[in-house]
């Protein structure tokens, strides 16, 4: 069974969209993340759920290096592939979910990578990423929000970007940026200097299949960001504003924070 929403044409054109949660089993600080349950549901399945409900794709699948996953969603529903534990992230995985399909006869030509721990995604955000590309020059498109708390610009675990004119990344870094040499970090804040990034990528499936080929990069490898190679070979990141927050899990205590939030606002 699969689960099915009528499809939400926004970007007023005959261009196909695909929605994939790569899913890794393996994590360092929270094993066996996706299967954790959050009030009762496993996260995997609050991130099917959202995307699918969305209703702004063709096709939402989950892309997964491990059995478990895979049988979690095909046993509530949803549309599952098997990829390979050779993905060093989860750009290859989706790019190889997304080949999988081509070989099967499918075609799409934007491919939305959807973080399988944001179980909070939900329509706004993902329009958010894929309405730019009513703009056939837009390649890569990601989400930026601005930093509220002093916390957050000094926290190496949330990444800070910083775009030019037109709303394109120029950096991202996991140090304060940019510097502001006359203020405190408190007067720069009230002055929506600061963004983060949230992690979630639409592509041009040409781009898609062209960035994953490339090699880690200096500045990459410098700050443990894949986005920095894409920059480094100039592809251009359009980075859509949101002022929803989100909270991706990565320990047992942002587990506790989203069970908070969804028992008080659900």
């Amino acid at each position: 069974m699969e689960n099915k929403v009528e499809k939400d044409n926004i970007l007023n054109n005959e261009k196909r969209i695909l929605g994939v949660i790569p899913s890794r089993y393996a994590s360092q600080r929270l094993p066996n993340k996706p299967l954790e349950k959050i009030c009762g549901k496993e996260m995997v399945i609050w991130v099917l759920e959202g995307a699918t409900k969305s209703g702004l794709f063709n096709k939402v699948v989950l892309a997964t290096d491990h059995k478990d996953i895979y049988n979690c969603a095909i046993e509530n529903g949803y549309y599952a592939l098997m990829t390979s534990l050779n993905c060093k992230n989860g750009t290859q995985r989706v790019e190889e979910a997304i080949r999988i399909l081509e070989n099967n006869g499918e075609k799409y030509d934007i491919v939305v990578n959807i973080q399988g721990d944001e179980p909070l995604i939900d329509r706004d955000i993902l329009e958010k990423v894929i309405l730019p590309f009513k703009d056939e020059d837009v390649e890569i498109c990601s989400l930026r929000k601005k930093i509220e708390e002093v916390e957050q610009v000094n926290n190496p675990n949330v990444v800070k970007v910083v775009c030019n004119r037109k709303g394109y990344a120029i950096y991202f870094s996991r140090s304060p940026l940019p510097y502001y040499r006359d203020k405190t970090l408190e007067e720069a804040i009230s002055e929506g200097i600061y963004y983060k990034h949230i992690g979630l990528y639409a592509y041009k499936r040409e781009v898609l299949k062209q960035i994953v080929s490339l090699p880690i990069s200096y500045l990459e490898n410098i700050e443990a960001l894949e986005q920095l190679r894409w920059i480094e070979n100039n592809y251009k990141i359009m980075m859509s504003i949101t002022e929803k927050e989100t909270i991706g899990v990565d320990t047992y205590e942002d587990l506790q924070r989203v069970n908070d939030f969804i028992m008080k606002h659900f």
